[in-house]
């Protein structure tokens, strides 16, 4: 498959976000709506298929070796992280957390270099696929996870004087941050598009 091909994969998801930006994506790659579509089937078999062996490995097998891999600490618990670059985020790299059986924990978009974000003060200046969930978390410590809709997305409150905004992202990356109703959580205004 390869990553640039990859990069398909976790655009078919951010599609339901950011069009737009995806479709620039899938030109810039040089591919089609149709061939996103062939290759997300294509991983989606991988990742079920017993002869690749659960979808740690199918990441080997999209994408080749890791680039790099880290043992971390979460609780009580080792896990080992290994990540890949990805010619669309040059600047983040794709993350997977496998536990001590080999399952995958978490699969996302991380900044290679925390020292790379870019700066942020208000939540109006957040943009979508400028951030990742770690840059928010570290721009907004208030912020609070909440679980996604998917499991390659994520969500998080942010209050803000008054206001509560909900960040939404898909594969860790931000696709967009609405206003809600703090009460009942109903969307009042889009902020990032």
């Amino acid at each position: 498959m390869g990553p640039d091909q990859f990069c398909l994969v976790l655009l078919r998801r951010m599609g339901d976000y950011q069009p737009d930006l995806v479709a620039d994506a899938v030109r810039e790659l040089e591919f089609t709506r149709t061939r996103m579509r062939e290759v997300n089937a294509q991983w989606q078999r991988m990742v079920r298929s017993r002869s690749v062996g659960g979808s740690g490995r199918a990441y080997r097998a999209a994408l080749g070796e890791p680039a790099g891999r880290a043992q971390r600490a979460i609780g009580d618990l080792i896990a080992d992280a290994q990540w890949w670059v990805l010619p669309l985020w040059p600047d983040l790299r794709f993350e997977i957390l496998t536990g001590p059986d080999g399952r995958v924990w978490q699969e996302w978009l991380v900044r290679a270099d925390p020292a790379t974000m870019p700066p942020v003060e208000a939540v109006s200046e957040l943009r979508p696929w400028e951030y990742v969930i770690g840059d928010v978390a570290r721009a907004f410590p208030q912020l609070r996870h909440m679980e996604g809709s998917a499991p390659s997305r994520w969500s998080s409150l942010i209050t803000e004087g008054e206001a509560t905004y909900r960040v939404d992202f898909v594969w860790g990356l931000l696709q967009e941050v609405v206003r809600i109703d703090a009460e009942s959580g109903s969307v009042l205004e889009a902020h990032a598009r």
